[in-house]
């Protein structure tokens, strides 16, 4: 994977924690510790994990973090549909997320199905 897929990577990752930050200012203040708290920290968990692993250069390492990514990334698509559920988001907002975090999920498969087992 070259250069330019990993700018397009990290590009559509810090644009899917910058919109979740966006969508959960208008969270019920009761969920500031909740809901609010856990979805950005999932979030930016997945461009700082990312970050980190590619910036250690190992191959067994970034693998590693790649995976703890793909975790967050799925908890943090569990909580955009629990706060729709919840009425927390809009459906615009929630399908916007949805379709970044789908993307982003897709690349990832891709890199980590790259590395020898």
């Amino acid at each position: 994977m070259g250069q330019q897929f990993h700018d397009k990577l990290k590009t559509k990752m810090d644009n899917y924690v910058h919109l979740v930050y966006r969508i959960t200012r208008s969270f019920p203040k009761d969920e500031l510790y909740g809901a609010t708290s856990q979805l950005r920290r999932s979030a930016l968990s997945v461009i700082l994990n990312y970050i980190e692993g590619y910036a250690r250069g190992k191959s067994k390492v970034y693998k590693n973090f790649l995976e703890i990514f793909y975790g967050s990334l799925k908890e943090s698509k569990y909580l955009l549909h629990f706060s729709l559920v919840e009425n927390y988001l809009t459906k615009d907002d929630y399908e916007k997320a949805m379709k970044l975090a789908e993307d982003i999920g897709a690349m990832l498969w891709g890199v980590i199905r790259n590395f020898k087992n």
